[in-house]
């Protein structure tokens, strides 16, 4: 398959990557134009989604896109301009791509958009599958639309998932690198009172699930990549101080992570959403790491 990935140089994108070369594939690049003088690289094609621009004669010839591109909801604080950010990055560029890929000659089959579990809100201890509705917040406000911008795509005939993607876990980036540090130290502990749960993905089998989407004709709309067995901010915090060897016992209450994060404590911190994979497993999919524990031992060398 010739599949085009944006996002290609973030933790996702650049593990994916690798395993579709390898599987044989042809993989494009997607990437920010610096200058429209200056041709792109070698397997690389320009877009600009802020400018609105995007070289369309370049994606001819596709038979897939996995779309993973957007401004991180993890680093900086939430102002009004950051969660501008947050949406346009997301929105404008997934209508610019949608609205591209279906005015070309011969469209890809198949689109591959990532998403967000944030989709579903703080939702306690409620057991979520792609099934459940739309939560309340921002970040399920962002993820609604986000989804809602391939639309075109769906109308044009294109297999279109929406993965919902959970907490991935990785050792070089994302929440667990900027864990490591304090844990390593002895100063890791709970987010508020510990009860909100967690779904989190290892970014083997992140990466893994999106390959599996791709070869896989029956899998459309909203799909959860979480692993099968989430857990309470609570265990999560028990099990990485044991892989660790570290003790767990500093705390930072609800107020405090507030304090310190405005906003993003509530959604990205503080908040719960219990989601299963159901159409993942349902589809086949065998996970490498069905639990955290294990995918925190696995990446860790412990």
């Amino acid at each position: 398959m010739k599949i085009l990935v944006t996002g290609s140089t973030g933790l996702v994108g650049t593990a994916l990557i690798p395993l579709l070369t390898t599987g044989g594939h042809e993989v494009i690049r997607l990437v920010r134009s610096k200058s429209k003088t200056k041709p792109p690289s070698q397997g690389s094609i320009d877009w600009n989604p802020d400018a609105n621009y995007i070289d369309a004669a370049g994606l001819e010839g596709l038979d897939a896109v996995v779309h993973l591109a957007g401004e991180s909801v993890a680093q900086g604080r939430w102002t009004t301009a950051k969660k501008a950010s947050i949406r346009e990055s997301r929105i404008r560029g997934t209508q610019l791509l949608c609205d591209t890929i279906t005015h070309l000659t011969k469209p890809p089959r198949t689109l591959v958009c990532a998403s967000a579990i944030g989709y579903y809100g703080d939702r306690g201890d409620e057991r979520l599958t792609e099934a459940s509705p739309a939560g309340k917040g921002f970040l399920a406000d962002v993820c609604r639309d986000w989804e809602a911008a391939c639309e075109p795509a769906r109308r044009k005939g294109l297999r279109v998932v929406n993965l919902r993607i959970g907490v991935v876990l990785s050792p070089a980036g994302g929440a667990l690198k900027a864990m490591l540090l304090p844990f390593k130290m002895g100063v890791g502990g709970v987010f508020g009172n510990g009860k909100q749960y967690m779904s989190c993905i290892a970014l083997d089998d992140l990466v893994g699930a999106i390959a599996h989407t791709l070869m896989t004709p029956s899998l459309t709309g909203a799909v959860n990549a979480v692993c099968p067995a989430p857990l309470t901010n609570h265990d999560f915090t028990k099990t990485l101080g044991e892989v660790l060897g570290r003790p767990t016992i500093l705390p930072m209450p609800a107020f405090a992570a507030r304090l310190a994060f405005g906003e993003m404590a509530d959604e990205l911190l503080l908040a719960s959403a219990r989601v299963e994979p159901a159409k993942l497993l349902e589809s086949g999919y065998q996970f490498r790491c069905p639990s955290v524990a294990g995918a925190l031992r696995h990446m860790l060398g412990k």
